[in-house]
């Protein structure tokens, strides 16, 4: 889809509403700028899993993914189940699901298609 020609909304509501959400995908991009925030959120991409279980596909201490996690959390980008003790997280919705196949394709696509 082309991206609308300034002159076309220049003062217009549509530009406010084009300011808005470039503030909106500025935070998401920030939160995805951190490796193990993306990392995060690449393996949840697969599925619901346990901070127990993200620990040990990361190789990290429980604080330094509770950290991430925190953050990912306080932007939106995942959701959380209580089961007992232990805490599930999600991806928070589809966008987030839908940027994450565009960074695997740019980025992880192309290396699986050497590795063949």
């Amino acid at each position: 889809m082309p991206l609308p020609k300034l002159k076309e909304i220049e003062g217009s509501a549509e530009l406010e509403q084009m300011m808005e959400k470039a503030r909106e995908a500025s935070d998401m991009l920030k939160a995805l700028s951190h490796e193990s925030r993306l990392l995060l959120l690449c393996i949840l991409a697969e599925g619901e899993k346990s901070v127990t279980e993200l620990e040990q596909f990361l190789g990290e201490r429980q604080s330094t993914v509770s950290q991430q996690l925190a953050r990912l959390r306080l932007d939106r980008l995942v959701t959380t189940r209580r089961d007992g003790k232990a805490i599930y997280y999600s991806l928070a919705n589809e966008d987030v699901r839908k940027i994450l196949t565009a960074v695997y394709d740019v980025f992880c696509e192309p290396v699986r298609r050497r590795r063949r």
